[in-house]
């Protein structure tokens, strides 16, 4: 992070303060346990905590300052109103002062694996900053944002919500010079009432975009698709099925060794070979070299950064286990389409293949119909072995067994992990393991890592 004054400070998040205005920060946090010289403290209220009950102690770490709703503590301290607030406001002034380009990313599928290879291409050209883990909300980004110095060139930012007007806020804070929508599923229907719903919700995107921003959009998306021709910006479009101004040809499927395709653009095309499993893959590669042409990356530096790509843990991850099993470790999380893509990676598996298949959280009224649905997919699929976990996944699993395969069902992760498991595989099986993040499906690859 660059330094700010505490005058700075002071002015973009409209505060009071009675302290130096020419004291230097050097870093900013909201996590009392991050503290460090010369550091500032922003004290967030939620739930289950109250961070200015850590105000005092936080001077006592070496925090020079801090932001603060209350009054009644030494030291100095900035005051607002409402210190959530502050922090958005001070990272879109951050932001606004460095000499940088944003990439803003969100979608229903997919977002995280499209931001990592986005920013794998871009890191063929320039200097660039990700979002690290699941920093893609209204704390996480502007603490992203926060890590930001003069030596970085791109941004990329992803951008998750489960409400409308989150990304609205978010985009305030990054005015992406680049806004990318990976697609429109079912994600937070609970809270958003309907697929027209989602897309109003990931289209607020657009209220940031700078003047003369580009977006990048999925063509096969049947949601997003409907803003073709609608849009008062530039838009890029990329499809597979439907060719948008960046397409694939000649894809090459080697199962879990990865894909293989042409991209194809009205100026040229190249051969790409990406290292993960999944069609759906095709269409992050896509996005990523719209994305690199938009930012001035040759054909050559974006097949680069497409062949390096790797993606972030417990996501499509083929692991090879000392036992023998070969472990697809997709437990990041999960929702319909999720399921199926991973479900028809597996069914591309030599030899015995297993799902493990747990809840998908925030479907709402919807959840009973979706597990349904997806476990008549996995029972069609062909998959040797069915296994649900949870209380939701006991929808799919009584679809499963409607449809003639001879599925397991354990109420809980717990259940199934107490069971004896050694038995229920071959050496030479493939595993598929897969659930929404809250379901902790990592305990089960832990143990199947451990099984001997």
């Amino acid at each position: 992070m660059n330094k700010l004054t505490l005058g700075e400070i002071c002015a973009a998040v409209g505060g009071k303060t009675t302290a130096d205005e020419n004291i230097i920060i050097n870093s900013i946090t909201t996590d009392s346990r991050k503290i460090e010289e010369g550091c500032l403290f922003i004290a967030l209220s939620g739930e289950r905590f109250d961070g200015h009950d850590f105000i005092p102690s936080s001077f006592e770490k070496g925090a020079v300052c801090c932001l603060s709703e209350k009054e009644g503590f030494e030291g100095n301290v900035i005051f607002v109103e409402d210190t959530k607030k502050a922090l958005r406001d001070l990272a879109e002034y951050y932001l606004s002062i460095l000499d940088i380009k944003v990439v803003g990313i969100t979608g229903s599928v997919g977002k995280t694996t499209t931001k990592d290879m986005i920013a794998s291409v871009l890191a063929q050209k320039y200097n660039v900053l990700k979002t690290d883990g699941n920093f893609n909300n209204e704390i996480g980004l502007p603490l992203t944002v926060f890590r930001l110095d003069s030596s970085h060139e791109v941004a990329v930012l992803e951008m998750g919500m489960s409400e409308f007007g989150e990304i609205s806020n978010l985009t305030k804070i990054a005015k992406p010079d680049v806004a990318v929508i990976t697609n429109v599923g079912v994600s937070h229907i609970e809270n958003l009432g309907s697929r027209e719903g989602i897309l109003k919700a990931k289209c607020e995107i657009f209220e940031g975009l700078k003047n003369g921003g580009t977006a990048v959009l999925n063509l096969d998306n049947d949601m997003i698709s409907t803003l073709k021709d609608k849009t008062d910006f530039n838009a890029v479009w990329f499809g597979v099925e439907n060719k948008g101004d960046f397409y694939a040809e000649d894809i090459r499927d080697k199962g879990l060794e990865g894909i293989d395709c042409k991209i194809v653009s009205a100026e040229e095309r190249f051969d790409v070979s990406i290292s993960v499993p999944g069609n759906h893959m095709v269409l992050n590669a896509l996005s990523a070299a719209a994305v690199g042409k938009t930012l001035g990356l040759t054909s050559e530096e974006i097949k680069a950064g497409i062949e390096c790509f790797v993606p972030t843990g417990m996501r499509m991850s083929v692991e090879k286990s000392e036992n023998g099993y070969t472990i697809i470790n997709d437990v990041y999380n999960a929702n319909p389409v999720s399921m199926k893509a991973a479900i028809d990676v597996l069914k591309k598996a030599e030899g015995r293949r297993t799902a493990i298949m747990g809840d998908m959280f925030e479907l709402g009224t919807f959840s009973k119909s979706l597990h349904e649905e997806t476990g008549k997919y996995a029972s069609e699929s062909g998959v040797e072995k069915l296994i649900f976990i949870g209380e939701a996944s006991k929808y799919g699993f009584d679809a499963a067994v409607s449809e003639g395969s001879s599925a397991v069902y354990y109420k809980t992760v717990d259940e199934f992990l107490n069971d004896d498991i050694k038995s229920f595989f071959a050496k030479d099986e493939t595993i598929l393991v897969k659930a929404s993040r809250g379901m902790h499906f990592e305990r089960i690859v832990e143990r199947l890592h451990e099984v001997k």
